[in-house]
């Protein structure tokens, strides 16, 4: 048994698919295959059941599964530390981003890593909260930058910024005019938010329901651009990021700040407390506080 095989046992679980999990690790599929035969005779166990068309791992597959898991990020973590000792700003680095701050930050901080870290290999994954936080654990992203909340205490938190939100609705509509605009004016309306899974639904929800605001029950966007254009003709109000606001000239929307206390959320940078690229986090994380400040 070597790492190699390792690797094909967690592509085909990832993968649910012996071909694809092949291809993947550039082998064929003969090939994977065959070593993953190997293991079991050598385990003496049967890790994916052979009487179905589907991959379905044993009780006994899913814990080697697990454990290979922890060996192969065992050995990222060794070549990572030599890196780091060498040249702490080099190699690959995975960062996962949510969908409602990648689109909006990547386009400003890119081009300053890139300026900055010019050695670096950056590999960038928009990811749902529960899906980035998954692969941070599995070892499969280096850090995540994501909002915070509750619950998050077991990682390394770095403070990026803190990101008001916005009241944003049609030109011509009755809350167009009111700059600040109140908490109370949502009192009554109708908001368009984002669908399940996304962690700022959550926290928009909860000013607009403290306000006194009904969520839109017919729609539920899967993006921000989404939400930007059902708004844009007409089709109700929202509450966006400031970073989402798009530059002057977007003229089907008007965006209004809330007064004070103004309802933001916090951004931040998680990293298990393991990694051995903190000093490499550490500079992501000074980049992207310095390139966000002034546009907040």
């Amino acid at each position: 048994m070597n790492l190699r095989d390792l690797e094909y046992l967690v592509a085909v679980h990832e993968l649910q698919h012996f071909t694809k999990a092949a291809e993947k690790c550039f082998v064929s599929q003969p090939t994977l295959s065959g070593q993953i035969r190997k293991m079991e005779d050598e385990l003496g166990i049967e890790m994916i059941e052979r009487s179905t068309r589907n991959v379905i791992f044993t009780t006994q597959g899913e814990q080697i599964f697990e454990q290979a898991l922890k060996v192969l990020q065992e050995v990222k973590t060794l070549k990572a530390i030599a890196k780091e000792a060498t040249d702490a700003f080099s190699g690959e680095f995975h960062v996962g981003l949510i969908p409602t701050v990648g689109p909006y930050l990547l386009p400003h901080i890119v081009p300053a890593i890139g300026r900055k870290l010019p050695n670096l290999e950056l590999f960038l994954y928009e990811l749902k909260t529960q899906d980035l936080l998954l692969k941070l654990n599995n070892g499969k992203l280096d850090c995540g930058i994501l909002a915070r909340l509750d619950g998050m205490q077991q990682y390394e938190s770095i403070h990026l910024y803190d990101e008001p939100m916005l009241l944003a609705m049609p030109f011509g509509h009755e809350l167009a005019a009111t700059e600040p605009a109140a908490q109370s004016c949502l009192d009554g309306q109708t908001v368009l938010m984002l669908e399940d899974g996304h962690c700022l639904r959550d926290q928009a929800l909860g000013y607009c329901f403290r306000a006194g605001a009904n969520e839109d029950q017919h729609f539920r966007a899967t993006s921000l651009n989404t939400l930007e254009h059902m708004v844009a003709q007409g089709s109700g109000i929202t509450v966006l990021p400031s970073l989402a606001k798009p530059a002057p000239g977007y003229a089907s929307i008007a965006y209004r700040p809330f007064e004070e206390p103004q309802p933001t959320r916090e951004i931040v940078l998680l990293r298990r407390p393991s990694s051995s690229r903190g000093t490499l986090t550490d500079a992501i994380a000074d980049l992207v506080a310095n390139t966000t400040a002034p546009l907040l």
